[in-house]
């Protein structure tokens, strides 16, 4: 070849590499700026249809270790509940305390106690005095959870209104070892833990040995991450059904609403809706968020200090805008 095209060869491939194709900037990016940008916020996990889109840990532990999640713990002894009926174990929703777990209701309870049905405690609709908030503390240092729960007056009838609770869930995990004769901690590792391969730790129990409903449990962001799958796919999981499809487009409809948070509620998740689309939340203190988007085939876990409140008017309102205002949109547009 002669030197000057030689030449010519050169200072061409040296052009194309000094002006490279412009890259297209990562959508996600700015997602986990936000989400970095809030104080609270430790880590999250994004999945988009079936892909893993951000993975990122901006503080706390790493991301493999297993954070607790407050009362997320809510939801998965909902999914519980929900099993149990899959397998003929409960009769229906309907079904009273009173017909399948008589032993738990205390002497000298109100006789309407006998008539709170499951649904009744999934919801959180069981009129009894609430023991969250100020009422935490007594309760779990009373000598018998449940019955202490089941003894408080009733401010509301049966049904009636949204009463947010640890308790409900509490009972309600009592009554699913009741009717299965097996621990709480043994039904969730055997019902979903393993179906969707994630490691369940034991968590805190009742002075009965009871594993406490509706709190304390700890879970990965990756378990977080495929709990919040496995509804979006209608109870399926690596091509096992792990939750019947009824039960969890039941769960997603809403059956009460939160005078705190403003968001409906149905069977264990807080629902909203942003731009038209519709969204379903766990939700735990502190912080602690699955969100699944089943119509953006998206599934999102979020992970904050655990040990800092996260109010409507504070930290879940950032969280929320960040799915609402950032999430959200991001999702819709990479779905085109």
């Amino acid at each position: 070849m002669p030197m000057l095209g030689r030449r010519a060869v050169v200072l061409g491939a040296a052009a194309m590499v000094g002006t490279p194709l412009t890259a297209q900037p990562d959508p996600w990016v700015g997602v986990a700026d936000r989400a970095r940008a809030l104080d609270q916020c430790r880590a999250i996990v994004i999945r988009q249809s079936g892909a893993e889109v951000l993975s990122q840990a901006f503080r706390g532990p790493s991301m493999g270790a297993a954070v607790p999640v407050k009362s997320v713990s809510k939801t998965i002894v909902a999914a519980l509940t929900g099993a149990a009926l899959d397998r003929g174990e409960l009769p229906s929703l309907d079904a009273t305390l009173g017909e399948v777990a008589p032993n738990l209701i205390p002497s000298g309870a109100d006789p309407r106690v006998a008539g709170i049905t499951i649904e009744n405690l999934v919801t959180m609709q069981v009129g009894l005095e609430r023991t969250s908030g100020s009422n935490y503390g007594p309760w779990v240092n009373s000598r018998n959870w449940v019955a202490n729960a089941l003894s408080r007056p009733f401010v509301a009838e049966p049904g009636a209104q949204m009463l947010y609770s640890t308790g409900s869930f509490h009972i309600l995990g009592a009554v699913l070892s009741e009717v299965s004769g097996r621990s709480l901690l043994d039904l969730a590792r055997t019902r979903w833990g393993q179906p969707l391969g994630i490691d369940i730790p034991a968590w805190t129990r009742d002075p009965q040995g009871r594993y406490l409903g509706g709190n304390e449990m700890a879970l990965t962001l990756d378990g977080m991450v495929r709990f919040g799958e496995m509804y979006r796919m209608g109870g399926q999981y690596g091509g096992a059904q792990v939750l019947s499809a009824d039960w969890v487009a039941r769960s997603l409809e809403p059956r009460t609403r939160s005078q705190f948070s403003g968001l409906n509620y149905g069977y264990g998740w807080f629902l909203g809706q942003a731009a038209g689309v519709d969204y379903a939340l766990a939700r735990g203190y502190g912080g602690q968020v699955i969100c699944t988007v089943p119509v953006l085939q998206m599934t999102l876990a979020l992970t904050s200090d655990p040990t800092q409140p996260a109010r409507s008017g504070g930290h879940f309102g950032d969280i929320m805008r960040l799915i609402e205002d950032d999430v959200i949109p991001v999702a819709r547009r990479q779905l085109g």
